[in-house]
């Protein structure tokens, strides 16, 4: 696979990784042996970054587009995040709040729709019946 696949699968910055791996071909195996031991390299840039922005997004607990709507363009590093954290500027808590928010009615509706499922599966969805 291309490398930029591998980056993505890996959950890392491509050009953060070492040459050899950006230009190279990523094969199953090696994306496999990556995954189940990953080599110093990767275990550093996992842990500090700099990180593409679904980690940074994640991280944080906002959408990528929170993250533009914020103007957050640049990777940023595990350090830059945690300082987010500590002293949230207003985008960021109200980036929170939004994505809080979209959580919370994604459950009701599946609560919704499983209740809907149990009523139908039980028979008593009406009708004649006679």
């Amino acid at each position: 696979m291309k490398p930029e696949t591998a980056a993505k699968k890996l959950g890392i910055l491509l050009e953060a990784a070492p040459e050899d791996f950006r230009e190279g071909v990523v094969t199953r195996d090696e994306l496999n042996a990556l995954l189940a031991d990953p080599p110093e390299w990767l275990q550093v840039l996992r842990r500090e970054g700099p990180h593409p922005r679904t980690v940074v997004a994640a991280k944080l607990g906002v959408s990528n587009s929170g993250l533009a709507r914020g103007g957050v363009t640049e990777p940023l590093t595990t350090a830059e995040i945690k300082a987010l954290l500590v002293a949230p500027p207003q985008w960021l808590v109200q980036e929170r709040a939004t994505q809080a928010a979209v959580r919370a009615e994604k459950r009701r509706v599946a609560e919704r729709d499983a209740e809907r499922a149990a009523r139908h599966a039980g028979g008593g969805g009406g009708g004649a019946g006679v």
